[in-house]
């Protein structure tokens, strides 16, 4: 231990110091990074989810009215006919007319 120490403290703290200031810089620029990204992404979150949705719209369009008809017919036919199928054996009258009511769409 010198002289300058008992006369200067602080020029022998300041070392430890540094390492200390050095260590919570540390953590707090990854923090600080993080916080500054959730700021920009609540911010900008419109406009991110606008963007999401119109990437959305170009991979998969909505269906038109008469597109979500003609799907929702097809898919009503082939229930009947499906029914007609297991009724076959049991009731063929009443499956035939299932049958002729699917044709009809």
């Amino acid at each position: 231990m010198s002289f300058l120490n008992i006369a200067f403290p602080a020029a022998s703290a300041l070392p430890v110091a540094q390492v200390a200031v050095t260590g919570i810089v540390a953590i707090a620029r990854p923090l600080l990074g993080l916080g500054i990204l959730a700021t920009i992404l609540i911010v900008f979150k419109p406009l991110i989810m606008g963007m999401l949705r119109a990437a959305l719209l170009v991979l998969h369009p909505k269906l038109t009215r008469d597109q979500k008809t003609a799907s929702r017919n097809l898919r009503n036919m082939l229930t009947i006919r499906r029914i007609a199928n297991d009724l076959d054996y049991s009731s063929p009258n009443m499956a035939a007319e299932l049958r002729a009511l699917a044709a009809r769409g």
